[in-house]
């Protein structure tokens, strides 16, 4: 084998070559660091109201014909102000399915313009190159921007958007959602059960108290029926999103979940903890799940649950005289419906009550927490920039007064903008509550007000590439766990172990590095460094050309 030798003249003309080269690919990195293009969309000079551009407008609708409304009157006054642009709206029963339906369509590229999602599933959009739409630079733009000058409609500044809701749309450095509504968790309670048992309703809704009086509820007559209600159903306490549950449960602990990077610490012995309490309230009946068992209203309002819990925004399909109710109505009993914020570790750990709110605990120590959750808007980047801005003035428009309050009373939900929660109309709404069964129900204005006054309190989990089924494989723990005692089967150490394999399996969590070990899954490399490592492998190879070809010239 002969070695190749270079002379220092090859040396520094290779050298020299590839620092060129190397200065050269920096420079359109270091030219577009922080500009429009860097970020997949540059913002017209513009926008052409002289072309006619169709948009799609995909959302959720429960069966509410009143949201439907709302939203299809959004779209006609929408554009009448812009009458080049036409809204398509497509509806659906479930945001699972609005995510399935992206997913496939990011390959054909025939994603919506504008989609009312979860910034979880946002975090898997972004897995293709440009999908989603960076907002940063457009909610900054003076003239088509928040509440900018070229707009036709009064939306709302940046600072009118409550903060910890404009936080939660951002994904990595960058924002890729604006809220649309929010919501919170609400433990919904047959109060009227609570004194028959002998109880009185407390300040705030603690752990202990709802497994007590759960426990007191399951006692039967010697014919099998329950002595609490007279039937042969009853389960006295129903959760309906699980994976919420787990997740508040190590919250409210002062647990970790997981972090920005995708290290997760839910298979960890606090969660077996919190599995073996909760599996043993389930074999007793006491608990049991919306996946399980079935909708948590329909029990609470056939006298057949005590504390069910369920979104804010459900509040309407709460409560003897809910608006909307999927069973009959010789099936509704009479009863006084309490609402509260989810269960806490109320008087544990120093945990003080003062006004229905809890103090700051020192670290370590329980918490007062729950769950921010509620749709937010994307949009999808397209061929024509003029096509993304015209959906950019659409998604923005639904942050307008008139959408936001409309839709937050239809049900539980919070408007996410100052600017709506305290204007005359909204605040004359909330103040009007009792006066019918349907726009001023009593149950869903509690139900709001429990959010608007415990704000600082929720939290969001972090979000990134698999967030998604890091939050479903919390839910799964514990639907497991209630099923397998309903089985009759034993869950200990050994079963949770067993439990925590077969589920890190089914969501590919196994493949994921350790807590905390910093080697997790990042999901897909940016742009920015994909350019870079390509300009790297290129300038090496011309290198390897440049000493080749003097070599043979030699």
């Amino acid at each position: 084998m002969r070695l190749l030798s270079f002379g220092k003249k090859s040396w520094k003309a290779a050298s020299f070559m590839a620092a060129a080269l190397v200065l050269m690919s920096a420079l359109p990195l270091t030219a577009c660091h922080g500009s429009k293009e860097s970020l997949g969309f540059e913002i017209p000079e513009a926008f052409d109201e002289t072309s006619k551009y169709e948009i799609t407008f995909w959302a959720k609708n429960d069966t509410n014909k009143t949201q439907t409304k709302i939203y299809e009157k959004a779209i006609t006054d929408f554009e009448k102000l812009y009458p080049n642009i036409d809204v398509n709206l497509r509806l659906y029963t479930d945001y699972g399915k609005i995510y399935n339906d992206v997913i496939t369509n990011i390959s054909t590229d025939t994603t919506p313009n504008v989609c009312i999602t979860y910034p979880d599933h946002i975090a898997t959009y972004l897995t293709g190159a440009d999908t989603v739409v960076p907002l940063d630079f457009l909610m900054e733009d003076s003239r088509y921007g928040l509440s900018g000058s070229e707009l036709k409609y009064d939306a709302p500044a940046k600072d009118e958007i409550i903060p910890e809701f404009l936080s939660e749309g951002i994904i990595g450095d960058h924002y890729y959602a604006i809220p649309y509504m929010r919501s919170t968790e609400a433990c919904y309670v047959n109060k009227t059960f609570i004194e028959q048992l002998g109880y009185e309703m407390p300040e705030v809704l603690s752990w202990d108290f709802v497994w007590e009086v759960s426990e007191k509820a399951t006692e039967k007559n010697e014919d099998g029926t329950f002595k609490l209600n007279g039937q042969k159903v009853l389960i006295p306490f129903i959760y309906k999103s699980t994976d919420n549950m787990m997740i508040t449960l190590l919250r409210q602990e002062g647990a970790q979940y997981s972090d920005a990077l995708g290290n997760n610490w839910l298979f960890e012995d606090v969660t077996k903890e919190n599995l073996i309490e909760i599996a043993s309230h389930a074999k007793t009946g006491a608990f049991s799940t919306f996946k399980i068992s079935g909708y948590p209203a329909n029990f609470l309002n056939a006298g057949q649950c005590i504390f069910a819990v369920d979104s804010t925004a459900g509040a309407t399909w709460m409560g003897t005289n809910a608006p909307l109710c999927d069973i009959a109505k010789d099936k509704i009993m009479d009863f006084e419906t309490a609402v509260y914020p989810i269960p806490q570790f109320v008087d544990r750990e120093g945990l003080e009550i003062s006004d229905n709110k809890a103090s700051r605990l020192a670290p370590g120590e329980k918490k007062f927490a729950m769950m921010s959750q509620g749709p937010s808007i994307c949009i999808f980047n397209k061929k024509d920039p003029q096509e993304v801005l015209a959906s950019w003035l659409f998604a923005q428009y639904m942050l307008t007064n008139d959408v936001q309050i409309a839709y937050a009373e239809t049900e539980g939900y919070v408007p996410v903008t100052s600017k709506a929660q305290e204007s005359a109309e909204y605040q004359d709404y909330l103040g009007r509550a009792g006066e019918d069964n349907s726009t001023y129900y009593d149950v869903k204005i509690d139900a709001t007000k429990l959010l608007l006054e415990n704000q600082r309190y929720t939290f969001i989990t972090s979000v990134f590439n698999g967030s998604t089924s890091l939050r479903d494989a919390a839910g799964t723990l514990i639907e497991n766990a209630t099923k397998s005692v309903r089985r009759k089967a034993t869950v200990d150490e050994a079963y949770i172990e067993k439990l925590y394999e077969d589920t890190k399996s089914l969501y590919h969590l196994d493949q994921a590095s350790a807590a905390g070990s910093g080697k997790a899954e990042f999901g897909e490399l940016p742009s920015e460094s994909k350019w870079l490592l390509r300009l790297l492998v290129t300038t090496w190879l011309f290198i390897g050309i440049y000493i080749f070809r003097t070599k043979i010239l030699k």
